[in-house]
């Protein structure tokens, strides 16, 4: 690459988001200006996207996320008839049980409300129900819980990565390897990036697309964007009294656990005076919540848990937004050609196409088309005014 390159627009990150944005700028919009994507681990072994259990559900509690959720959800459908069977995104509609006590339960209502009223396929299950319909589970302090009986669960994150990166590619995209160390500005816009290597890419518009490290890539560009990594540690079992097709089951304690071939995935998310910013360079499993917090809990919810193996286990990072867990999309304020697409806290993945898409509009017609998201824009977070999504798993 040389010295100076000139690209009509830079996105900075290149796994699910910053891949989905090129993708649909490129090969869905034929958007005819030049398009870079920098990433600076072009292995991805270390980014959100592969290291995430990579579920997809609809029981959010803001509706634009459900929006969301079923864009992506008929993208994963059809992505194979797009691509071809290599491109099968392995989808497993193996659905989300989200529990919830006495004191919850409130919310839960209201967030199921919001899910139904946006055509999701949710039912509401009291205590009785629960235990009518999942006998395994044990519901001693639960009052009820809301199920998904289609259009949620899991699927395969390095095939739709992949994908979406090819197509974004031999649709025209550049993809370069490299990590932006500065930007500069002008009086009202991002003029450049400089990367570790001492070459800088001039730019019309730049997407601030970097996981985690977004807070990190909008200080460079003199912005403030609460956004930190918070580490994530999921465990495999071998558990063979526990039921062979678990639902993704979201516990109050913050404990999860859901089926994953064979055997099951878990992890635990703490409560937020637990949970702190993450050393980004920090990937080792956190081993000790397993004994201390999450087997305790699983065990209680799910007593075939009682016996189990844990066969092994890895680490990854959200990019979790300070202010409401919720996303940050779409231009500064003060710096219109700089666009985010940032702060998922978790839900980044699943929401990967239909961010692309609506960010592509963005820059190609000016305005939201397909999906409406001016409701996730910046400057709320100029405002300190919230928009809280109370389904953060």
């Amino acid at each position: 690459m040389s010295e100076d390159q000139k690209f009509d627009v830079a996105i900075v990150g290149g796994a699910a988001i910053g891949a989905a944005i090129a993708y649909f700028l490129k090969l869905v919009e034929g958007f005819p200006g030049s398009v870079a994507v920098i990433d600076r681990d072009p292995t991805f072994r270390t980014a959100s996207t592969t290291l995430s259990a990579s579920g997809i559900r609809q029981q959010f509690s803001t509706p634009e996320n459900i929006r969301l959720s079923r864009f992506s959800l008929e993208f994963l459908r059809s992505l194979a008839e797009r691509h071809g069977p290599d491109a099968s995104p392995g989808l497993h509609e193996g659905g989300y049980l989200i529990l919830a006590s006495e004191e919850g339960r409130p919310v839960l209502e209201e967030n199921f409300r919001t899910q139904t009223a946006e055509g999701a396929p949710v039912i509401f299950l009291d205590r009785a129900g629960l235990v009518e319909r999942l006998p395994w589970l044990s519901t001693e302090d639960i009052s009820a819980g809301t199920l998904g009986l289609s259009g949620e669960g899991w699927f395969d994150s390095h095939t739709l990565l992949k994908t979406l990166r090819a197509g974004a590619k031999r649709a025209g995209a550049e993809l370069i390897a490299g990590e932006v160390v500065a930007i500069e500005t002008a009086t009202d816009r991002v003029e450049a990036v400089r990367l570790a290597d001492g070459s800088r890419i001039r730019c019309g518009v730049l997407v601030n697309a970097a996981g985690p490290s977004a807070g990190r890539v909008a200080a460079l560009a003199g912005r403030t964007l609460p956004v930190e990594p918070r580490k994530r540690t999921v465990f495999v079992l071998d558990c063979p009294d526990a039921p062979k097709s678990l639902p993704l089951v979201a516990d109050p304690s913050g404990i999860w656990v859901r089926s994953e071939g064979r055997g099951f995935l878990t992890g635990w998310s703490p409560p937020e005076e637990q949970d702190s910013a993450a050393d980004p360079t920090d990937f080792e499993p956190d081993h000790g919540i397993f004994e201390q917090e999450l087997w305790p809990a699983l065990a209680a919810r799910i007593p075939a848990f009682e016996r189990l193996k844990v066969q092994s286990a890895w680490a990854g990072h959200y990019d979790h937004n300070v202010l409401d867990q919720n996303a940050v999309i779409g231009p500064d304020p003060l710096l219109p050609n700089f666009l985010y697409a940032n702060g998922f806290s978790g839900h980044g993945l699943q929401h990967a196409p239909g961010v692309g898409r609506a960010v592509a509009e963005l820059i190609v017609h000016g305005g939201y088309r397909t999906l409406d998201l001016s409701v996730f824009g910046y400057e709320r977070i100029a405002a300190g005014r919230p928009l809280v999504e109370r389904n953060v798993i």
